[in-house]
């Protein structure tokens, strides 16, 4: 692959956004991620057919992400092409009882219109970062549920290029899991089942979990959310704190003070220092209580 041709054939495709040697760091809630090889931003559903259908013609490697709320990149970072899902699908439009939004819509967008429409389901989702399409492919969760109990049907590109609409069945969700996890596929657009509620009601409920995550998640500092699935029966913050780690930090990565779930970016962290974080969590909360934790991001990038 030579970057220069392959860039000025996405210029020559494409009316979205591309960009040779992005910093990833500028698409992660972390704050941190070195170049991709070629950027693209797609300006709307026919943009990210083209862009996935000529990665998958020529064999180059091709990676999707969108809000960036969960991800860890490498600064060597990534070959090949990353699409980012944002502003050119971000349709979000309420039909009756139902929720149909586009993966690159901000959840808390998707909740407001929710709130906006009486439609009660999205609450639990209050302040939740990231975008739809993230949200289903980690069946995020909080505050008790999870995406999953809204999902209806999906709308989904395999990385060849073809579409593919699956029910809520068909989409092996699970604790923070689904199927855009286990096969190659980007999903598109969602469509959610709601049921109707008194707005006041629903602004009150949103209101209170808000406040809640100020209370107790380190909101002015750069993370990525929870770092550790919960084991069953469990919480990996608590498990962490027990150990003693809160508050350790290597460089400018720190186990959060304030939840001990959530590593921080004091300012100029590294993946590395991230990553010898989350080993030694890992490793102490195992060695101490014979539990092992999960991570929850995802880790990409080359080094």
């Amino acid at each position: 692959m030579v970057e220069p041709a392959l860039h000025f054939d996405l210029k020559q495709l494409l009316r979205g956004r591309v960009v040779s040697g992005e910093l990833m760091k500028n698409h992660t809630s972390w704050q941190i991620g070195g170049p991709a090889d070629v950027f693209v931003e797609p300006e709307d559903r026919e943009d990210l057919q083209l862009v996935v259908s000529y990665a998958y013609r020529h064999g180059i490697p091709l990676t999707v992400v969108g809000a960036g709320s969960n991800l860890l990149v490498s600064e060597c970072g990534i070959r090949g092409i990353v699409v980012k899902i944002s502003s050119g699908l971000n349709l979000v439009l309420t039909a009756g009882n139902e929720i149909i939004a586009e993966a690159g819509a901000k959840l808390v967008r998707v909740a407001a219109a929710a709130k906006e429409a009486g439609l009660g389901g999205f609450e639990f989702t209050a302040g939740i970062p990231g975008t739809v399409g993230g949200a289903v492919a980690m069946n995020a969760g909080a505050n008790g549920f999870s995406i999953s109990r809204l999902v209806r049907d999906a709308l989904m590109l395999d990385f060849k290029g073809e579409y593919h609409r699956k029910v809520n069945q068909e989409l092996s969700f699970g604790y923070r899991a689904s199927i855009l996890q286990e096969e190659p596929l980007i999903l598109v657009e969602v469509s959610f089942n709601c049921f109707p509620r008194d707005k006041s009601e629903i602004a009150k409920e949103m209101a209170y979990y808000i406040g809640k995550r100020r209370l107790t998640q380190p909101l002015v500092r750069p993370n990525a959310g929870s770092v550790f699935k919960n084991p069953p029966g469990d919480s990996a913050g608590r498990l962490i704190e027990a150990a003693g780690l809160k508050g350790l930090r290597i460089g400018d990565a720190q186990i959060s003070t304030l939840h001990a779930n959530f590593i921080v970016n004091l300012g100029a962290a590294t993946s590395r220092e991230v990553l010898a974080l989350i080993e030694k969590a890992g490793e102490t909360v195992h060695t101490s209580f014979g539990v092992k934790l999960e991570p929850e991001i995802k880790i990409i990038g080359n080094d």
